[in-house]
């Protein structure tokens, strides 16, 4: 008997999914000493920013660390929205006060991100652009395996505890971009709903869309049976939707639209909603961390990127900023009117998921974007990219910053083209 070779097709058939192993629940920060004893380490850099450092998460760490005889420092020079900037001071302050046998990551994306970079650059050879993907940077593959990273999420959003990149603005061109290998996944993703219990409803609502998109990206992503097929060397960490990526998208989904709407507005004394949302980020972070995300992480970028004085409410106020979860759900809506006809009826599933009681609507096409823009007017996220600053004149400046994350937009089902984009852009000035 014999079977078909696999790679005589020009079309993929393979595959791929990972995230780390995960520790849930209300007090599992106070385990992470233990949990380092198994990584045979004795000297641990914690990775966080002033604000998390004031509300004493990383003290807490650093004395269940003591508990087993592990020494630690804390850095909490992370800057919310890390740039190329401060991902380089961060790592020269770690390579000169190391060397570090394993890292802790506590805080929003932004720390865990930083703390992936710090892991990269200070595990082998390599300076910051040679890692960025291409083709901003060079796309350089780490050369051999990274130091024990374990990562503790104070924010429900980004889902970086499970994934294998990290993001970043490169100041000088003011656009978003990343880094993506399967090393950059952190150790051990450690989650204590607790410690979200006072985040501000406005970072709720931002960092709880960027969960959101996370989910919807991933969901209408390219099936990973559609891509070229690639050599094993050539695989990326994003391979297209595929079966086990859906199973926790659409548990993500669930979850959101059980407990998001709570966890903004009633957030300080719901418990049950604060865990929910965390689940649902690190389920999003399973499902797009290998499947992808697509054009409205890729319009985010320079949305981002090239901020006018927008300065969001409950967040640092001393220099204009989108939020990232801001930022990817402000062009969302439009983006599904393009994708829709690529896969109408994942689509449709995900509008079902995201809102089971909302009304039918006669233009099928409408129905995702309209749960979205009930949900965005709701938790109080603004109104397009005009509610942040932008216009319509802005739009020839924003399109090539989305072009160039070429590695997301392959991941979307329909191709979009620079005019497509300039109208997907120009159609999210306003939302609603």
């Amino acid at each position: 008997m014999t079977t078909a070779d696999p790679t005589a097709t020009s079309e993929e058939t393979i595959f791929t999914w990972g995230a780390p192993p995960l520790k849930f629940g209300a007090g599992a920060i106070d385990e992470i000493g233990f949990e380092m004893t198994g990584y045979d380490v004795t000297r641990v850099l914690i990775i966080t920013d002033p604000g998390v450092r004031a509300l004493g998460v990383p003290e807490r760490i650093a004395e269940s660390l003591q508990r087993y005889g592990i020494g630690s420092e804390i850095f909490d020079g992370v800057h919310v929205e890390p740039t190329d900037d401060s991902m380089i001071k961060a790592t020269e302050y770690a390579r000169a006060q190391g060397p570090w046998d394993g890292f802790v990551a506590v805080g929003g994306g932004s720390a865990i991100d930083t703390a992936k970079a710090i892991n990269l650059l200070t595990s082998g050879p390599g300076e910051l652009m040679d890692f960025i993907n291409k083709p901003i940077g060079n796309a350089k593959v780490p050369e051999g395996p990274l130091k024990p990273l374990i990562a503790v999420p104070t924010t429900a959003g980004t889902g970086s505890e499970s994934t294998a990149m990290c993001v970043l603005d490169i100041l000088s061109m003011k656009v978003k971009t990343g880094i993506s290998h399967w090393r950059l996944r952190p150790t051990l993703a450690v989650i204590d709903p607790l410690v979200t219990m006072s985040l501000p409803p406005e970072v709720t609502a931002a960092a709880g869309m960027d969960i959101v998109c996370h989910a919807l990206e991933s969901y209408t992503a390219r099936w990973y049976t559609t891509f070229d097929r690639k050599k094993p060397e050539e695989r990326v960490t994003y391979c297209g939707s595929n079966p086990v990526s859906d199973l926790w998208c659409e548990k993500s989904m669930a979850l959101l639209a059980q407990s998001f709407r709570n966890a903004v507005h009633r957030g300080s004394d719901d418990l049950e909603a604060r865990s929910n949302m965390m689940m649902a980020a690190t389920f999003a972070g399973m499902g797009f961390g290998n499947s992808g995300v697509h054009i409205p992480h890729a319009n985010a970028y320079p949305i981002a990127g090239m901020v006018k004085d927008f300065r969001p409410a409950g967040y640092p106020q001393d220099e204009p900023m989108v939020p990232h979860g801001m930022s990817v759900s402000l062009t969302a809506p439009e983006a599904f009117r393009f994708s829709f006809e690529s896969a109408p009826d994942r689509h449709l599933k995900a509008a079902e998921l995201m809102a089971p009681r909302a009304e039918k609507l006669n233009d099928q096409r409408e129905q995702l974007p309209s749960v979205l823009v009930d949900l965005m007017r709701d938790i109080g996220i603004p109104n397009g990219i005009g509610g942040v600053g932008f216009t319509e004149a802005d739009v020839p400046d924003l399109v090539p910053g989305t072009m160039k994350q070429q590695r997301l937009l392959a991941t979307c089902p329909r191709t979009p083209t620079e005019d497509d984009i300039a109208g997907i852009l120009t159609r999210s000035v306003e939302n609603w």
